[in-house]
């Protein structure tokens, strides 16, 4: 298990200032061997949760033709028809993965293709858990086109506690399915646009894994195919 680049300078903060802090509650409570315990022990348990946060799992991405695999680890919060008004302008299916501050936060390529379109845009902070954040908060939005000529839109969200989306998307780059697509700190969410005739595999409410579980599988075209009703 490696720890993700976005994670060396938080981690060295906080390394200093539960040292710090540690060293003065001793000098100001001599003496005190059991609250001097109870404090290196805290202070552990604390610092091991900063460094559990940003681990970066190396995985291997299924890799099959048509599947669109999860781009983070979470539980399944949404899955419904919308209206998708910043890219498509029409109906797409909407999976949503929220990642509690417990789950890794690094985001994988959901599929395998070109990257036709990315924005960063800023916003609110909402629960990342809300409707409304897939629209409000501050969110990255990525198109990738399949070589089936499918287009599949993605977006990272940040929510009450993140800050900082880092997304490594770039047009026109050519992308392999389960490659990191980005980071986000603490609590968030991904979504993924997909189109309607899509066979969604998993549930409501179920725990996915980034880079592992599928979410869902693109109907079969022959290659080269354009997908009905693509934006023009």
């Amino acid at each position: 298990m490696k720890i993700h680049k976005e994670g060396y300078l938080t981690i060295g903060v906080a390394f200093f200032l539960i040292g710090a802090v540690e060293t003065l509650l001793i000098l100001i409570t001599p003496g005190r061997f059991w609250l001097h315990a109870l404090l290196f022990m805290a202070g552990v348990v604390f610092f091991g949760l900063i460094v559990r946060f940003f681990r970066d799992p190396q995985r291997q991405a299924p890799g099959k033709r048509g599947e669109i695999i999860s781009g983070a680890d979470g539980k399944v919060v949404a899955i419904e028809e919308v209206m998708e008004k910043e890219y498509f302008h029409e109906k797409r299916i909407q999976v949503s993965v929220f990642m509690s501050p417990f789950d890794v936060h690094v985001n994988w390529y959901p599929v395998s293709g070109t990257v036709k379109y990315f924005r960063h845009m800023q916003g609110s902070y909402l629960i990342a858990s809300h409707p409304k954040s897939s629209e409000q908060n501050e969110r990255t939005s990525v198109v990738v086109e399949t070589d089936d000529g499918y287009e599949i839109l993605f977006r990272q969200i940040a929510g009450t506690v993140a800050r900082r989306i880092i997304s490594n998307a770039k047009e026109n780059k050519e992308i392999i399915s389960g490659d990191e697509a980005g980071f986000i700190r603490f609590g968030s969410r991904f979504d993924l646009y997909l189109p309607l005739d899509s066979k969604i595999l998993v549930t409501y409410g179920e725990k996915v894994t980034g880079c592992h579980t599928v979410i869902a599988r693109l109907p079969e075209t022959r290659h080269g195919a354009r997908q009905q009703g693509q934006r023009q």
